[in-house]
Formats: C-alpha cells, sequence, structure tokens
C-alpha cells in the first residue's frame, strides 16, 4: 500500500492484519474457493500463550503434581482378608488427621499385603505434616511406621559419590549481647514506655538518679518485653516483631507475622513464639509461629483459634519439650524437630490445667470430678511419662497452681464447697496442697483457709509463703514456713491490712505488701525473719509494683494505660526509703532487665558472703561515700584524673632529683646538701635558736 505526499516521494508501509483481510474479502473469489486466511511468512507473531490464557494456563499440571503428595508407609503388618478392613480403619484413622486422604494403594501378594502402602493427600504440605508426624510411629511392638515422599526416593538414589562442602554464609558479628553486663558497679537496666508509646527509653539505675542510656521515637507500636536472660528486648509492629541487643541497641533479628500481638520465649532464649489473630491458612498455620531466635528461621507454625488462655505453649525450664492443652489432650513437643514426643499426645479424660516444674522435666496436671470419679492432681516425670505423685480431691469447684521458683515445691490452691445436698453445692472454703518434690514418695501437706483468698506467692529462695485472705475491711496477710516432719508453720498474720497484692524480692526474706488501684497505692516493706514493718509508705494510685532482678531496689509506677493522671515511677530501696521520683507525660510501662543465672557455685558464693566484712566492705563504704557526695560524678573523676597526673609529675620529679644528686654533690665540693644533719658531715654543726613569738596575760581573780 502507498500514498502519494507534497514532495512527492512514495512511503511505504507495512499492512496491517486488519488490512489484509478487508483486502482479501474485497476480492473477487469463486463461489467454490475459501478464502486464505494464513499469515505471510513475513509476519511475526509477538504476543505470547501466557498473554492470551495466562489464567488458565496457571492451572495447567505439573511433571510433579501427584508425587511430591505421596507418601509411603513401610513396616505396616502383613495380614490376609480377613483382617484386611480392619487395618485399613486403623491406617485411615492415623492418616486423615493430617488432611484427606485421595487416593490409596496397598500392593498385595497372593492375597496377603505385602507391609508397604502409598497414600496421596490433597496438597503437599499435608504429606510432608504426615511425614513429619508419623515417621517413627509405633503402631504396636512388632511394628514402627518408616515414613518417606515418594519423592524422596530419587533424591536418595541420584545422590553423587563426591561430597561437596555446603557454601559457608557469611558471618554477621551482633557484638557482645552481654555487654550491659560488663558494668564495673554492677548496675541494673530498666525499660520505660512514655508519651503514650510514642516514646521508649532504656535507663541505667545509678544509686540516687536512674540515668537515660537510650531513647527512641516509636521503637515499638504497642509495648516491650525483655527475654528471660536479658539478652534481647522484643518490640512489636504491625508486620511482626523485632530483636534488639549488643552495645548500642542495635537490630538483632526481624521476624514477619502481620498483626502479631502476643509473644512468648523459651527459657533458653533459643525459641519465640509469636501469635497473630488475623484469618489463618488451613495447609500453612500462621496464628502461632515457633522461630528459631539464631537464624530467624520459621520452625513451625499451629492453628489458633483464641489466646484468651496465653501462652499457648508452655516450656519446660531447659527449652527441650513445650506442651499444649486441648480438649482431654495434652500434646508435648520436643525440640529442635518440634513434633510430638513419641509420636502421639497424652489423651487425659477431663483435662483442665497443666504446668511446668521451674527447674525440672516435671508435669503437674489436674482434672476435675465425675460422678463417682474424684477430682486428681497429677505428677509425671518427662519424657518417660511415668507418675510420680497422684493425689485425689473431693467436692472441688477449682484448683489452681503454684510452682516455687526453686523447684522445691508445688502449691495447688483448691476451692472446695462446704456441703452438697440433692445434687447441689453451696458455700466454698479452701486447702492449699503443699508438695514436696525433693522429699521421698513427695509427702503432700494440707493447709486449709476459710476465708476467700485473693493472692497468693511463694518465697523465691527458702520455704515460705504468703496469702492475703478475708474480707474488706478485714484483711489478713498470713506468712506460713514449712518445716520438716511433714508440718507447715503459721508464723505470723497481719491483721487488717489495706493491701490486695504481695510481691516477694527475688533473693527472698524481703515483701512488699500493696494496695494498688482502687486501694491507693498503699505500700508496706516487711522484713519476714522478724516480722517487722520496716517502712509504710503511699504511691497514690499505683497500679504496679516491680523488683529488680538482684531485690535491692524496687519500683512502683501509675501507668496510664490504667490510670490517666499523675503517670510517674518511683525508685525504692528494699527498706522501704525512697531514692527517686520520675514523672513522665503519659507513662505507661517499666521492665527491669533480668539478669542470666550466676556462674558462681552455692560454695563460692557462701564464701563471699563468709569474706564479706574482711576483704568487701570498705570497698563499699568508699563507693558509697563517693555517691553521697555532693559533688557531681564529673567533679569526682575530674579530681581523680587531676590526682593521678599529679603523683605522676611528683614522681618524674623525684626520678630527676635522685639523678642529679652526684652533680650537685660537685658543685658543693663534695658537700651532701641532701642531708644537712647527718653527723658524719663535718661541714655541718647543729645550732638552737631560741626567739619569743607571742605573749598573753591572764588575769587571774583572787577568791
Amino acid at each position: 500500500m502507498a500514498s502519494d505526499v507534497a514532495d512527492g516521494t512514495v512511503a511505504s508501509k507495512k499492512p496491517s492484519r486488519k488490512d489484509r483481510q478487508r483486502d482479501r474479502g474485497s476480492e473477487s473469489l469463486p463461489d467454490d474457493e475459501e478464502p486464505d486466511f494464513s499469515d505471510p511468512e513475513s509476519y511475526v507473531d509477538n504476543i505470547s500463550d501466557a498473554d492470551l490464557l495466562g489464567d488458565f494456563l496457571k492451572n495447567r499440571p505439573k511433571e510433579t503434581d501427584g508425587i511430591d503428595s505421596v507418601i509411603v508407609v513401610d513396616n505396616v503388618p502383613q495380614v490376609g482378608p480377613d483382617r484386611m478392613e480392619k487395618l485399613l480403619n486403623i491406617i485411615r484413622k492415623i492418616f486423615t488427621k493430617f488432611g484427606k486422604v485421595v487416593n490409596e494403594f496397598f500392593p498385595m501378594d497372593n492375597g496377603v499385603s505385602k507391609g508397604y502402602i502409598f497414600l496421596e493427600f490433597q496438597s503437599h504440605l499435608e504429606a510432608a505434616e504426615a511425614v513429619k508426624a508419623t515417621d517413627g510411629y509405633k503402631l504396636d511392638k512388632q511394628h514402627t511406621f518408616a515414613v518417606n515422599l515418594f519423592s524422596d526416593f530419587d533424591k536418595y538414589a541420584n545422590i553423587p559419590d563426591d561430597w561437596e562442602p555446603p557454601t559457608p554464609q557469611p558471618f554477621k558479628d551482633h557484638g557482645n549481647l552481654y555487654h550491659w553486663l560488663t558494668n564495673e558497679h554492677c548496675y541494673d537496666q530498666f525499660s520505660a514506655i512514655y508519651e503514650q508509646g510514642e516514646k521508649t527509653a532504656i535507663y541505667q539505675n545509678v544509686a540516687g538518679e536512674p540515668i537515660q542510656i537510650d531513647a527512641r521515637d516509636r521503637w515499638t507500636e504497642t509495648y516491650v518485653r525483655w527475654s528471660p536472660r536479658g539478652t534481647y528486648l522484643l518490640t512489636f509492629h504491625q508486620k511482626g516483631v523485632a530483636l534488639w541487643g549488643g552495645e548500642n541497641m542495635k537490630q538483632i533479628m526481624r521476624f514477619s507475622h502481620p498483626g502479631v500481638q502476643l509473644s512468648d520465649f523459651s527459657p533458653c532464649e533459643r525459641y519465640l513464639v509469636t501469635f497473630s489473630p488475623l484469618p489463618d491458612n488451613s495447609d500453612d498455620p500462621q496464628a502461632v509461629i515457633i522461630w528459631d531466635v539464631r537464624t530467624g528461621l520459621k520452625k513451625r507454625g499451629f492453628h489458633c483459634d483464641s489466646a484468651s488462655a496465653w501462652p499457648i505453649f508452655k516450656w519446660s525450664s531447659d527449652g527441650l519439650y513445650f506442651a499444649r492443652l486441648s480438649q482431654d489432650t495434652l500434646s508435648i513437643y520436643e525440640t529442635p524437630s518440634f513434633g510430638l514426643l513419641d509420636k502421639k499426645s497424652i489423651k487425659i479424660k477431663l483435662l483442665k490445667d497443666f504446668a511446668w516444674s521451674p527447674t525440672d522435666n516435671v508435669i503437674s496436671y489436674w482434672t476435675s470430678e465425675e460422678r463417682e470419679t474424684p477430682a486428681r492432681v497429677t505428677l509425671i516425670e518427662i519424657p518417660s511419662r511415668q507418675q510420680l505423685c497422684v493425689k485425689n480431691l473431693f467436692t472441688v469447684a477449682d484448683c489452681k497452681m503454684h510452682w516455687q521458683k526453686s523447684g522445691h515445691y508445688l502449691c495447688v490452691k483448691v476451692d472446695r464447697y462446704k456441703s452438697k445436698k440433692d445434687d447441689k453445692y453451696a458455700g466454698i472454703y479452701h486447702n492449699f496442697n503443699i508438695f514436696r518434690l525433693k522429699e521421698k514418695e513427695i509427702p503432700v501437706d494440707t493447709v486449709e483457709v476459710k476465708e476467700s483468698i485473693s493472692a497468693f506467692a511463694w518465697e523465691p529462695v527458702g520455704h515460705r509463703f504468703a496469702v492475703i485472705h478475708g474480707e474488706t475491711p478485714r484483711i489478713n496477710v498470713s506468712f506460713y514456713n514449712i518445716k520438716t516432719a511433714a508440718t507447715v508453720e503459721l508464723i505470723k498474720t497481719l491483721e487488717k491490712r489495706t493491701v490486695n497484692s504481695l510481691f516477694w524480692s527475688p533473693s527472698g526474706q524481703f515483701v512488699v505488701l500493696a494496695g494498688l488501684r482502687s486501694l491507693n497505692g498503699i505500700l508496706e516493706f516487711v522484713d519476714t525473719n522478724d516480722m517487722t514493718v520496716m517502712m509504710q509508705a503511699e504511691h497514690f494510685m499505683a497500679t504496679d509494683v516491680e523488683w529488680d532482678p538482684t531485690g535491692r531496689y524496687v519500683a512502683t509506677a501509675v501507668s496510664w494505660w490504667g490510670h490517666k493522671v499523675d503517670n510517674a515511677f518511683w525508685i525504692w530501696n528494699f527498706q522501704g526509703k525512697l531514692l527517686h521520683k520520675q514523672p513522665l507525660e503519659k507513662f505507661c510501662q517499666l521492665l527491669w532487665r533480668p539478669r542470666p543465672a550466676t556462674l558462681l557455685s552455692p560454695d563460692q558464693i557462701k564464701e563471699i558472703k563468709k569474706n564479706m566484712k574482711t576483704y568487701y566492705n570498705n570497698k563499699f563504704s568508699i563507693e558509697d561515700k563517693m555517691r553521697e557526695s555532693k559533688a557531681s560524678k564529673e567533679q569526682i573523676e575530674k579530681r581523680r584524673t587531676q590526682m593521678e597526673e599529679y603523683h605522676a609529675w611528683k614522681k618524674l620529679c623525684e626520678d630527676r632529683y635522685a639523678k642529679e644528686r652526684a652533680m650537685r654533690m660537685a658543685l658543693r665540693n663534695g658537700v651532701d646538701a641532701d642531708n644537712p644533719t647527718d653527723s658524719s658531715n663535718e661541714f655541718c654543726a647543729e645550732e638552737t635558736v631560741e626567739f619569743l613569738i607571742d605573749v598573753e596575760e591572764i588575769d587571774i581573780d583572787e577568791e
């Protein structure tokens, strides 16, 4: 096709597909001849199938479809036709827990199964979950399943003969994560959120006045929390959580979990658990995720409809196991496989609650009563699942379990009905069942309290516990001591106290009795060795009380989350002396930074305490006097530097003076002017001179 232009030149243009079709249609063709719709040889079609059929091609079959979702189960019992139906039901019951089985194949040989089966799931994720959970499953004494993905056979068959070492990953140095423990004065740290959550700061608890060592805007979107040993600071964000640590609180790791609201660490700080209430994926659980703190990798996800009873997973003290409660089931998982312990859960009818020992791999749980079956408290050892102790309880309304931090005792607070008439219960009274874990056969002591109980707390180290009981205005606080020979002694009852909470010092002996929130912040500092009230004070409308890890200081706070005015935190010593007041605009949260367990043995600690007066008191007394001095820390440091410079200059002068002694004697004809009183010096003579300095007259009255 050509067109004329004004200057007489002719330009050619490649005909389009529409032009060609129009031209073909305009040509006259015989009636019996069909038009040619093919493209010319020079035509290039640049439209791909993906552009035309993209949505359709996404669903086209893949070579791996049907293979990755197939598993092979070995060591299945070999049975005949008479037992085949029963075997099928057992296999289906075990494997349909992980998803729908769309196909199954049981190879037979002369009417007897061959001992292995093929199962196909709807997706690869379901198949992988089945392999993880059932590989090693013990069906009976003679048969233990060996389960693999069908696609694994090719992978294992094509392993090269020459081993290639993995590519080393670059090392990322996060610095000294324990830098905060190297402070020469062993000052503790704490975090504070204020200005309605807009600012987060870290303070160093210097005696007299805490020093702010770091502060950042929008460091977290909700709240923060420390890891159990104080290594990391966890912050919350809309897209996930982040860990911070090291000398300058740098970001160590990020974990992507949109909508995260709650979190929990394993006691060893190796794993992190996060929860998000956003809609979950049935194939890839995202509600609860367990992460590896060091690598940032997701270890396993779980479904969860509600986190009302947080934490959902409870960890053993060493982080080797974690457990979850469901209806009539206790599921215990092990690390690092994150599979069920022994490939199966523990079925416990009427199971209500459980708790781990803080020091041993022991679980306590209780079951409610039903008709003639009493309620029970049971202790089992993990991983053997051996029962250590069982205690039957009757007419039980509820139970609460309280482990002592040292793991020596377990207290089960039992709420019991006073009477039963016509299958109806009336009235409530309380029992404390004390399990002595470190004694033979685990004896159980019982303490009865007829009044209502509002608080219970163990002394972290020792053999005492405290209880707040009674109703306003007769609220009492009773202290008990567990003695040998199966006796629990009442030490003393403090009567008519305005308290609703009690807080033991981490080192024991001292306790703070507090009337928080509606009780106007009344505080009592009690020494339980002689049961004396060391101090009575008030922090008006206080909402929180927090001991520092050493038990030397305690912080009280009025949080903006609980009270909208007078937001501040105060620092006290363990005797109840107020050391510092820190008002902050819309202050929200204060958390002390935990400390890891000491590396000293009990004998070394005992030796230090024994020699405290001899070796340490003088040093500490000097440091205390320096802190109590009115001079600021900068002035004291400046004076110390000047004194060191003076001593260095004095030493230099003395060395020079001694070096020039021979030169001086030579200039003085051998006379040693440095020692003029030396008796051997013949050029020197001693002479005594007396002169009048002053005259004073005193009149003496005569009698």
